[in-house]
């Protein structure tokens, strides 16, 4: 594994949002979004970030592109996405619930994503935005926008198992406190 930022320093935010229409975000399995900020080095490179994810055997690295303006969760999967380059302004949640989370993310921050939670890209502060995104081994994602007839997907949300290790961090880490 690389050299991450040491846990008794790293400083990390945790948001739980709640349900807002037929956006389940955190309140089906009460699994936070995770923010570790600055876990990366500046000078951590996306295929190395691809590469620590390989190391830590938790994680696929499954894309490397910026994130998608469109609001959306995923209910087969939940998802690791680490900032490669770049500065963004990101929306959870989705953009009209009042306790949307709106922050602004930059190059060697991670996020963990529990499946469910809504997210989109609102604004690409440099021009550069590059995000590696991974899922557990072994799962796919799906694409959902919070309509009606998603229900069905959104009710099998329930019995995905959490991490057994944390994706960055391997046998410690925050996903392992929750």
């Amino acid at each position: 594994m690389m050299a991450v930022t040491p846990l008794s320093s790293l400083q990390v935010t945790k948001h739980y949002i709640p349900k807002f229409n037929y956006i389940p975000n955190s309140s089906i399995q009460n699994y936070p979004l995770l923010v570790y900020h600055a876990c990366f080095p500046e000078s951590t490179s996306a295929s190395a970030i691809e590469s620590h994810f390989q190391s830590v055997g938790v994680v696929v690295p499954n894309w490397r592109s910026t994130m998608s303006t469109i609001c959306h969760f995923h209910s087969t999967s939940h998802e690791v996405m680490c900032v490669a380059e770049g500065r963004a302004s990101l929306c959870f949640g989705g953009e009209d619930n009042p306790e949307r989370v709106i922050m602004e993310v930059k190059k060697g921050d991670a996020m963990i994503l529990p499946a469910g939670l809504a997210h989109r890209l609102l604004e690409d502060l440099d021009g550069d935005f590059l995000v590696v995104g991974g899922y557990p081994i072994g799962k796919s994602w799906d694409m959902c926008y919070g309509r009606p007839d998603e229900e069905d997907k959104i009710s099998k949300i329930k019995d995905l198992g959490w991490f057994a290790k944390d994706p960055i961090y391997g046998d410690s880490g925050s996903v392992l406190f929750l």
